[in-house]
């Protein structure tokens, strides 16, 4: 069974950076595509970013695409998470999950995903 650990999250002003990590232990999620979530207060969980299992491909949600980055170490079985620009409506937990499948190009859909992590509180300040 594979466990997924978010960090890194915290307080930032409006327009900085953050950048969240998501660790994986127990099993090697090498082999599969990894995604990016966030839920804040009331709303639903919604996609953020995913990257294929060989980070040949990366999907994101269109209203953060060019502020968002999703990268991953396979190796170091880790993937990663850098917020630019950051704004108040950015505020929520943001939670890393592996996907259903090994060899997946990166879905778009939470129920394509299993092993969620607990998530990281980002919270961003006007």
């Amino acid at each position: 069974q594979v466990q997924l650990v978010e960090s890194g999250g915290g307080l930032v002003q409006a327009g900085g950076s953050l950048s969240v990590s998501c660790a994986a232990s127990g099993r090697t999620v090498a082999n599969y595509a990894m995604g990016w979530f966030r839920q804040a207060p009331g709303k639903d969980r919604e996609f953020v970013a995913a990257m294929s299992w060989n980070e040949r491909n990366t999907n994101y949600a269109d209203s953060l695409k060019g502020r968002f980055t999703i990268s991953r170490d396979r190796p170091m079985n880790t993937v990663y998470l850098q917020m630019n620009s950051l704004k108040p409506e950015d505020t929520a937990i943001y939670y890393c999950a592996r996907e259903l499948s090994p060899y997946g190009v990166g879905s778009r859909r939470a129920d394509d995903f299993r092993n969620w992590g607990q998530g990281t509180q980002v919270t961003v300040s006007s």
